[in-house]
């Protein structure tokens, strides 16, 4: 059975706004909430169905891929994210936790482990526009928590277990009645653990986790752009006492290149020619982005400006084998620290021209100028 449009699901348009996403969100949310449903198994469905959509949608880049692929965009990702290459997700997003942080925090607080999972994590990396182009595998050091081996992450000493919550009895959750309503919250004496620890690790202080710095491989492929973000699910900061371990988020900075200009998928380089090569013509070699070269033909009576266009030398384009296309900008150098001898001929190659013929531009400009200057004097 085919999935339902993600838009539809919400009942929004596609061109709906970050803003009515989150409102369409929040009053569906509301509404199908399981704790608002108590054994209703429809509604749980549909909250799940909506905190899905949702999920996609409130990030660009999943929205992105969906709107150009709809749901084969995250069919091998699957839960919202888009699979990419060399093992790793792009972030699309962390679904509706912010959301349901915002309505249901005071009603169900973490429930569990989740109570203690690790934080997330960011890294800045910058590459080159060359490695943007050709993708490339890096390692990096990341500051870090990392669960404890002397407790194997329990946060107990050796010989001894951490026990049940006299509070919450285990549950990791107490509640409190407000009037017709039953508020549910994380336990605070455990924080949400269920357990307790009476004889504390003595490595860790009982947080089953200690700071280290941990050696990771992140594979970047080929025609990522600036502001790209890289999930490593699982390699953000470890949990307290065994829960679950938070993710890191590589976010991409591409540095300015000496020759070229990055527009997408396509390159710009401006290349300076000789007058005599502009006005007679000729071959310049010029850099392409994969190491190469290739040659450009230069038609007799260039002008400043004109653009070669160079199809399929641009950047790579992600997830596909295409490429974008490579932008040739002439500039026209005029000479410099002339000799006499240059100065001379010169001055014979404009008193043998047509200015007309050989200057078309400049000629019909101030052309228009005298005449104007004409009708002001009438």
């Amino acid at each position: 059975m085919s999935k339902q449009d993600y838009y539809d699901t919400l009942g929004v348009e596609r061109n709906a706004s970050a803003a009515d996403l989150k409102a369409a969100y929040r009053k569906l949310a509301m509404q199908f909430h399981p704790d608002r449903n108590p054994g209703d198994a429809d509604a749980e469905h549909k909250f799940k169905t909506i905190s899905e959509a949702y999920g996609i949608l409130k990030d660009e880049d999943s929205r992105a891929a969906y709107d150009r692929y709809g749901h084969a965009a995250f069919e091998n990702g699957g839960g919202g994210r888009g699979r990419g290459a060399g093992g790793f997700d792009f972030n699309f997003g962390s679904g509706f936790a912010d959301i349901f942080d915002e309505m249901f925090g005071a009603m169900g607080g973490r429930r569990g482990s989740d109570a203690a999972r690790g934080s997330d994590l960011r890294y800045n990396m910058e590459i080159t526009l060359e490695e943007a182009y050709s993708g490339k595998t890096a390692q990096i050091q990341v500051p870090t928590s990392v669960s404890c081996d002397a407790c194997d992450g329990n946060g107990a000493e050796q010989g001894s277990s951490p026990i049940s919550c006299p509070t919450c009895h285990g549950r990791g959750r107490v509640r409190a009645q407000q009037g017709f309503f039953t508020i549910e919250r994380a336990c605070p004496s455990c924080q949400g653990a269920g357990q307790v620890i009476e004889k504390p690790c003595r490595a860790c202080g009982g947080l089953g986790r200690v700071d280290k710095e941990k050696t990771l491989q992140v594979n970047v492929p080929p025609g990522v752009e600036d502001g790209t973000r890289i999930r490593l699910s699982g390699e953000g900061e470890a949990g307290m006492r065994g829960a679950s371990a938070g993710d890191l988020y590589i976010f991409l900075s591409i540095a300015p290149h000496r020759i070229f200009q990055r527009d997408g998928a396509n390159i710009h380089c401006r290349v300076p020619i000789p007058m005599t090569t502009a006005a007679l013509g000729g071959n310049v070699e010029v850099p392409v982005i994969d190491g190469g070269r290739a040659k450009v033909t230069i038609p007799a009576g260039t002008q400043a400006n004109q653009r070669v266009r160079l199809k399929g030398k641009g950047m790579t384009i992600l997830r596909s084998s295409a490429a974008g296309d490579m932008y040739v900008e002439v500039s026209v150098e005029t000479p410099v620290s002339l000799t006499k001898r240059q100065q001379e001929l010169l001055r014979e190659f404009e008193a043998e021209g047509d200015n007309h013929k050989t200057n078309p531009e400049s000629h019909g400009f101030f052309s228009r100028v005298r005449e104007f200057w004409e009708d002001l004097t009438e």
